[in-house]
């Protein structure tokens, strides 16, 4: 097998894929496959990979389930840890060998034929052709012969995928190997250290992921008075278990995993500074199953559980009381022996409140 004594710098191998991707010809799918990786496949909940009566293997999309988006963008959660992100961009299972001949080697001629196709960007198109037709490899990467035709349905050819709720170009486009090949039951070579796992597909179930609206029930209801204690509790049906789930299902390649949120914590916001919480940090937990407890008649001078105290009126206007409830999230799935946890997620809700002034009482 020829190879070459070092890997081909990144220049070499981002030229090919800038080449590609602004000729438009980069992995362009068959009219009768899902759209390509680069075109965000993947990205929606009704996209999921497999093969049509053709024969034609599609792009790896992702498929969700459970509570999701409906429109395929992110869902309503919001990482507790402002460093953790999902990933912007991975590799994932593309085409069979025969499939990916066609295309690449299509893309290839058209694009080393156009115009301004000489010195650095002709080079590395006609190195990617040696690499997928001549055995022509380096350090780290062999080199296929003709495409890897003769072990055409034994594995396939993986490509990079971008996250389309990545707003960050660079990042969404840092993906930026050549496709590679991977044979069936195979783990991806180490390199791709990007390649799709089952704690990615967690992280994206997780960027998708719908929970239901933080709805707080207080009383007095909209309309309270200075120094009177507001109630405030979440209904039952706020504490139901959420489940989404992220799957890749191609022939040779499987794995899902399945991202859980359980409700945790409910934090109020008056609003206004002069107000006081109730417990003092704002943050009301689960206690027997429920947050707070609702008012009942003849508690209005005792202390709720859970609540707020407003020291002064809202002057004919309101103050924008925020709930933010907490969920706790975890994550199971393919090769996964038990739930491993991911940071909270919170989703916050905003109630106008009208605060008025107590009327005195002559006794």
């Amino acid at each position: 097998m020829p190879v070459n004594a070092a890997r081909p710098t990144p220049l070499s191998v981002s030229t090919v894929a800038l080449t590609l991707a602004l000729g438009t010809l980069f992995l362009v799918a068959p009219a009768h496959a899902a759209e390509g990786p680069r075109d965000g496949a993947g990205a929606s909940s009704d996209q999921q990979g497999g093969k049509d009566s053709t024969g034609i293997y599609a792009a790896a999309g992702v498929k969700y389930s459970g509570a999701v988006a409906k429109s395929g963008g992110s869902g309503n959660v919001a990482s507790s840890d402002v460093n953790w992100t999902p990933p912007p961009c991975w590799y994932a299972p593309y085409l069979g060998a025969k499939d990916f001949k066609k295309e690449m080697s299509k893309n290839l001629e058209t694009a080393m034929n156009g115009p301004g196709m000489a010195g650095t960007a002709g080079s590395a198109l006609s190195e990617a052709q040696r690499h997928y037709e001549s055995d022509f490899g380096w350090a780290d990467t062999p080199g296929y012969k003709d495409y890897n035709v003769d072990k055409d349905g034994e594995g396939m050819f993986w490509a990079s995928v971008e996250n389309p709720n990545e707003p960050d170009y660079l990042k969404r486009t840092a993906c930026s190997e050549l496709p590679f090949w991977v044979d069936n039951g195979e783990a991806p070579p180490p390199q791709y250290e990007e390649a799709i796992t089952p704690e990615m597909l967690a992280a994206l179930a997780y960027q998708h992921m719908e929970l239901p609206d933080t709805k707080v029930t207080l009383a007095p209801e909209a309309i309270t008075k200075v120094n009177l204690p507001t109630w405030a509790w979440l209904d039952g049906a706020a504490f139901d278990e959420v489940q989404a789930t992220a799957a890749i299902n191609v022939p040779g390649f499987n794995i899902e995993a399945t991202t859980t949120a359980t409700p945790k914590s409910l934090t109020l916001d008056p609003g206004t500074e002069d107000a006081t919480t109730i417990p003092a940090n704002g943050e009301c937990p689960i206690v027997d199953g429920r947050i707070g407890e609702p008012y009942a008649k003849g508690r209005a001078d005792e202390t709720p559980p859970c609540g707020i105290v407003y020291g002064r009126s809202s002057n004919g206007g309101t103050f924008p009381l925020k709930a933010s409830l907490t969920w706790e999230i975890s994550w199971a799935g393919t090769g996964q022996a038990g739930p491993v946890g991911l940071p909270d997620g919170t989703i916050e809700a905003v109630q106008d409140i009208t605060v008025q002034e107590a009327q005195a009482v002559n006794r």
